[in-house]
Formats: C-alpha cells, sequence, structure tokens
C-alpha cells in the first residue's frame, strides 16, 4: 500500500468518526426539551487497519450521560408527579454547541488532508507521465 493509500485511509477514517460524532450531537441538539432525554455521548479508538499497519479512528460505543436529569416543576404537565415535577433532560445547549463546531472543524481538518493528498498523488502521476 502506498503512502498516498495510507493517508487516505487515516482521513478518510477521520470524516466517518467525526461525521458520526456530529449526527449524535445533532440528535441531543433537536431533544434537548425531550422529556427523560439522556445526552448520548460517543468516544473514539484506535483500529488498525489490516495488513498495512495504519492506525485509523474508529467510533467507539455510544454511551448515555448519567447526570442527573433536570427537575421542571409543572403541575399541568402529564408527566408530573404528585408534587408537580417531571424529569427534564440533562443535554446542555452551549455544551452540544461547542463539541458540534469542534466535530466541525477536525471533519474539515481531515477533509482537507484528504484534498492535499489527492492533489499530491494527482501530481505525482502527472509527472510520472511526462
Amino acid at each position: 500500500m502506498s503512502e498516498f493509500s495510507k493517508a487516505l485511509s487515516v482521513s478518510s477514517s477521520g470524516l466517518r468518526a467525526q461525521a458520526t460524532r456530529l449526527r449524535h450531537l445533532s440528535e441531543n441538539i433537536s431533544n434537548a426539551d425531550t422529556p427523560g432525554y439522556r445526552r448520548k455521548t460517543i468516544s473514539f479508538e484506535t483500529a488498525f487497519a489490516s495488513g498495512n499497519g495504519v492506525a485509523e479512528v474508529t467510533p467507539g460505543r455510544v454511551r448515555l450521560d448519567n447526570t442527573d436529569l433536570e427537575k421542571i416543576y409543572d403541575p399541568e404537565h402529564p408527566l408530573a408527579d404528585q408534587s408537580g415535577h417531571y424529569n427534564g433532560t440533562n443535554v446542555d445547549l452551549m455544551i452540544e454547541l461547542a463539541d458540534a463546531r469542534e466535530a466541525q472543524r477536525s471533519y474539515e481538518a481531515n477533509l482537507k488532508m484528504f484534498e492535499q493528498t489527492r492533489k499530491m498523488s494527482s501530481g505525482l502521476m502527472d509527472l510520472l507521465r511526462r
């Protein structure tokens, strides 16, 4: 496997991992007002591609954030208990937006690396044809 192929493999694995992260972050943001919803988190793991010795990044298991759910007082709400409270969510929109911005920038960096590697490979092929 050429060095260009290895670089493309690494950057494409980063693209897939950040796309997965963005998907879960968008689910968290869209469910920020859903009663009882727990924030999803995802970690990344290193995986070695078979035979080429390249370490790629893969998304790990999705985990639910176990911090306490917000208690909301609304006696008229259908989910309210005897005291008039119901469980809200543990999603903090500021954290989700900051994480989404970080994931977006990481995605863009991987995309830039992919494009640069492709251009270098194409340039090398043009030189070899001469």
